[in-house]
């Protein structure tokens, strides 16, 4: 056996595929646009390598798409065969056996294999960050810190100890620990340059403590952390754009939104999200987007029985809602209802609820049934965390919840929401403040008009 860049033992004797295996591991670590091609190239150098089959398999699962089940499905029976006809490493065998669990509909027994690893072989970023990964699609913000702070000690002068500052300082965000999260952030790019999760990090803790103008001086000239990265990079420049958007520069959140955040017109679940969310912010701005959702509602409807994540399900149908489509919006409605019964598995489970009802809830304010649109997503809302991502993202529904509120006449919901809104920040962004004010004149909304509906024509 051979060891890999961060001191795990790997059943490869080839040396050209050591070190594009080391690549892979960087790379994905890293964000990097490059790791599906450095996988790929470790394969061809050692066919047989069931490892780099497992993380195939468990890379494809979490993009989301249901044509990548079946490649997880090949990679999943390759690695078997491998292990068949050469046994593995236990630690090896690990990973094999969650890329089974997640086939099967598990993600909390892929976790439970991922933590078996990093009870033996603590200094494992692969199992380290896997596991990041995959509770950060269920939500797990208090899992993802506990697991990393039993991990603290094996990570010092450990060479892949920037990476794991980096998702601490994330995880410390999310459970809201602003200050330490942010020193642990700003560490992890002391030590990892091209950290881009450690950078994002950070700029959630900017969004999350009212500091728009400091987060935008402080990512300046920082573009050496992200620009190495796959679609990650997207979600970086909507990061800017959240930022542009709470100091009132919407002019510039369109510019971002066209030249950075869609500059690539993809169809992935998570660039999906960045887009639909920006556009919807801006329309309660009372800012007019153009036909921007047109653009977004057509990739969406080819997407709509994927079935696979909720929080992807609930972005396209913000899509085909910002759009008015009514009959694209039908059908991933219709399948979000039924997941649990045609799946039985955790995600099915988050989509069936509280996906359903937030799903709902978009398609009434898209009628403009302010009423319902409030019920349903205040009651999605205790459970809504389940559907992955992060604070920052889900704050989108927050923001339906509270609109439809303050347009259905529900002055008293809208206080309660808002309250519990900026007692979770610790301050008042500008979104707050304008509701605050809405509240205090009578007015129905904190934007001159609805969304939908142009009020000031920047496009």
């Amino acid at each position: 056996m051979k060891q890999d860049i961060y001191g795990c033992d790997v059943t490869l004797a080839n040396e050209n595929a050591l070190q594009a295996w080391n690549k892979t591991l960087h790379g994905f670590l890293a964000h990097s646009a490059s790791t599906g091609i450095t996988l790929g190239e470790t394969l061809e150098f050692k066919p047989e390598f069931a490892l780099a089959h497992s993380c195939k398999g468990l890379f494809s699962l979490l993009l989301g798409r249901k044509e990548l089940n079946e490649v997880a499905t090949e990679a999943f029976a390759a690695a078997k065969a491998s292990d068949k006809q050469n046994p593995v490493s236990e630690r090896e065998r690990h990973f094999i056996n969650a890329l089974g669990a997640w086939l099967e509909g598990s993600l909390r027994k892929a976790i439970l294999e991922m933590e078996s690893v990093l009870a033996k072989w603590p200094h494992d970023a692969l199992a380290m960050k896997l596991s990041h990964a995959i509770m950060f699609m269920l939500g797990d913000s208090h899992g993802m810190r506990n697991l990393l702070e039993n991990l603290t000690e094996a990570y010092f002068g450990h060479t892949a100890e920037g990476y794991f500052n980096g998702c601490y300082a994330f995880t410390l965000e999310e459970t809201g620990e602003y200050i330490k999260a942010e020193k642990q952030g700003r560490r992890a790019l002391e030590l990892a340059p091209d950290d881009a999760w450690g950078l994002h990090a950070i700029a959630h803790i900017f969004d999350m403590t009212g500091r728009a103008k400091e987060g935008l001086e402080w990512i300046d000239g920082k573009q050496a952390a992200w620009q190495h990265c796959n679609n990650f990079r997207y979600h970086v420049w909507w990061h800017i754009a959240l930022m542009h958007l709470d100091l009132g520069n919407y002019d510039k959140v369109l510019e971002l939104y066209d030249e950075d955040i869609r500059k690539d017109k993809t169809d992935d679940y998570r660039d999906i999200s960045n887009a639909t969310s920006v556009l919807l912010r801006l329309e309660f701005e009372g800012v007019d987007v153009g036909d921007r959702w047109q653009e977004l509602s057509d990739l969406s409807a080819a997407r709509t029985d994927d079935n696979c994540v909720a929080f992807a399900d609930l972005h396209y149908m913000m899509a085909f809602c910002g759009n008015f489509d009514e009959k694209p919006a039908t059908q991933p409605l219709q399948n979000m209802q039924s997941a649990e019964t045609g799946h039985h598995n955790e995600l099915a489970s988050i989509i069936h609820k509280p996906g359903v009802l937030a799903a709902t809830g978009l398609e009434a304010f898209r009628d403009q049934n302010f009423a319902l649109a409030h019920d349903c997503l205040s009651k999605a809302r205790p459970t809504l965390q389940e559907i992955g991502g992060s604070h920052a993202q889900r704050d989108v529904f927050e923001r339906l919840a509270i609109e439809s509120a303050l347009r259905g006449g529900l002055t008293t919901q809208a206080k309660s929401l808002l309250q519990e809104r900026d007692l979770h920040r610790g301050y008042k962004d500008s979104y707050s403040e304008s509701r605050w004010r809405a509240i205090k004149s009578g007015s129905r909304s904190g934007a001159p008009q609805i969304a939908g509906v142009a009020a000031k024509n920047i496009a």
